[in-house]
């Protein structure tokens, strides 16, 4: 259990208190198992459910509790209302001078049969959302920098620094 179920209060975050908080819909036994032996264990919170749940957003809150520095990641369902509702939901989380990257926006640029059975493609993907999304808020921008530097990234236009 994470730490805020187990006492009602959050791990402080910063100094000896980081941690990585995960969110995912489907938490396999062998993988939390894993987990749970590694070493770092202690700074690692594992939440199962949808990541748009208010009661799942609610835990990541009080996990956060006062951290000084939030950094969120987006890789869930990839359609634009998904990645939308996530980035309403979450990017208020990130602490400014700090990120919300939004994986697989990489989508958009590839060919439409290679989305295969999924409700996402070209058009309906998290770059699609991010564009919508960023619109409405002036606080983030996209850190084209960040993109340039990397040879290769399934990200692009995905990496939203909180400025303000």
């Amino acid at each position: 259990l994470c730490e805020a179920e187990e006492t009602g209060k959050p791990v402080p975050t910063g100094g000896n208190g980081r941690k990585v908080i995960g969110v995912d819909i489907d938490i396999r036994s062998h993988n939390r198992v894993a987990i749970e032996a590694h070493p770092l264990a202690k700074r690692i919170c594992m939440i199962e459910g949808s990541s748009t749940d208010p009661e799942i957003v609610a835990k990541v809150q009080a996990e956060i509790g006062t951290g000084k520095r939030v950094l969120v990641a987006l890789d869930s369902n990839h359609s634009h209302a998904h990645v939308r509702a996530e980035l309403d939901l979450y990017a208020p989380m990130v602490s400014v001078g700090s990120y919300c990257v939004v994986f697989d926006s990489v989508v958009e640029n590839l060919p439409k049969e290679l989305s295969f059975e999924r409700p996402w493609g070209p058009g309906d993907n998290p770059m699609t959302a991010v564009h919508d999304w960023i619109v409405g808020n002036s606080n983030f921008s996209i850190d084209k920098e960040i993109e340039s530097k990397l040879l290769l990234t399934v990200a692009p236009d995905g990496f939203l620094r909180r400025d303000r």
